[in-house]
């Protein structure tokens, strides 16, 4: 995800108020922009840069008149990061384990082909953090049971 696009989501008050609204449940065009007293038009045009972003995602529900409505709703959890001193500007967007993996699917879904070397980049990642994480593990229990022997319990070590 480009820091510099949710950046610009976030710098507009529009897209802001409507993230809100979507916060509390899915919702439709013209529900939105009834709650934002916005014109429908405006709405869609948000609603779609927000989705091909990745923050949002739609779908379509069947109603009991008419036609399926498309809803929309938040995609992932998205954590951005901002580190302003006198000599650096740090900017960065915390993900969750598996965002990557998951909008590389939804690319291969969409017939995109070119994802293997970004899943074995990937895949390589999640081998180091598992090894990094297997060390920590061990040092962690190797820790808790030196304070045991030193406190005179030698039960569970």
């Amino acid at each position: 995800m480009d820091m510099g696009a949710v950046l610009d989501v976030m710098g507009c008050k529009t897209r802001r108020e409507i993230l809100i609204l979507l916060t509390r449940e899915p919702r439709f065009v013209s529900e939105i922009s009834k709650e934002l007293e916005i014109g429908q038009k405006a709405i869609i045009e948000h609603l779609k840069s927000m989705e091909e972003l990745g923050l949002l995602k739609s779908s379509f529900q069947k109603i009991q008149r008419g036609r399926p409505r498309k809803y929309y709703d938040i995609s992932q959890k998205v954590e951005i990061q901002i580190c302003i001193d006198k000599n650096t500007i740090k900017m960065d967007i915390k993900r969750d384990d598996f965002s990557k993996l998951q909008e590389l699917e939804d690319k291969f879904t969409l017939g995109h082909e070119d994802v293997i070397e970004d899943l074995e980049t990937l895949i390589d990642r999640y081998d180091k953090a598992k090894k990094y994480a297997e060390i920590l593990l061990m040092e962690a229990k190797r820790r808790r049971n030196i304070i045991r022997l030193l406190e005179g319990g030698t039960e569970n070590l």
